[in-house]
């Protein structure tokens, strides 16, 4: 018990910097991530909503391709790949030699797309929960599109999103682990060359997941605070007659 505590300590001995140190790669990963699939998701939602059809066909497109890809994949074909296109192109220009891409860049705009798809359909759904007489209302009061889209849109559209977008994002922490496969020292990658340089797998690993879980713990905290704030005002729902 008292190597562990070593091991996993901050002194000269231990990985504690190290996995904290990953830990909050993990968590700007998850970010960007997240919100590069909210950006995304919000732009397909709306193609889906009000777009023109071929907007809304590309929508359908990228929910069902993103949806039907192994995550895995897609990273790689964003990491691998893209350093392969982006040589491709700089060759062009005179440069040689291969161009390296950022593990952090790929991993968290490939996650991004991925979530991306999953937001979108979360954000349609809050839409469409909208009464639709509250927006004829609007309509009727001659409210230009984007003082109710600030005013009523969003405000109801979020709040009604935000259990879906909750678990979007504990999703995204989750997915965050594939990008170590890209040499990006997070969470997974950390515990990894503890594990091998220790020859103590399953107290790292088990470390790995003690990280995860708290801040997925914490995550889940600040959302439902953040839904508890959303509804203060509104009627609590009644089940039964």
């Amino acid at each position: 018990m008292g190597e562990a505590f070593t091991l996993l300590g901050f002194g000269p001995e231990g990985w504690g910097h190290a996995l904290l140190t990953a830990g909050l790669t993990t968590l700007a990963v998850s970010a960007c991530a997240f919100a590069c699939g909210l950006v995304l998701g919000t732009l397909c939602a709306w193609a889906k909503i009000a777009g023109p059809p071929v907007l809304r066909r590309a929508a359908d497109i990228y929910g069902v391709v993103l949806r039907g890809i192994p995550d895995l994949l897609v990273i790689y074909l964003f990491y691998f790949g893209g350093r392969q296109i982006v040589t491709a192109i700089a060759n062009q220009f005179g440069h040689t030699g291969p161009v390296e891409i950022s593990g952090f860049v790929a991993g968290s705009l490939a996650i991004g797309l991925i979530s991306g798809a999953a937001q979108a359909e979360v954000l349609r759904g809050a839409f469409h929960a909208i009464p639709p007489g509250t927006l004829e209302a609007a309509r009727v009061t001659g409210m230009r599109r984007w003082t109710m889209f600030r005013r009523i849109i969003a405000p109801q559209a979020l709040r009604t999103a935000l259990p879906g977008l909750g678990n979007q994002w504990q999703s995204v922490i989750k997915e965050s682990a594939l990008v170590s496969v890209t040499g990006l020292v997070e969470t997974l990658r950390a515990v990894s060359v503890a594990a091998n340089s220790t020859e103590l797998p399953f107290l790292f690993f088990l470390a790995g997941g003690a990280i995860y879980l708290a801040i997925t713990t914490v995550s889940g905290l600040v959302f439902r605070f953040a839904e508890w704030r959303a509804m203060r005002g509104q009627p609590a729902m009644r089940v039964g007659g």
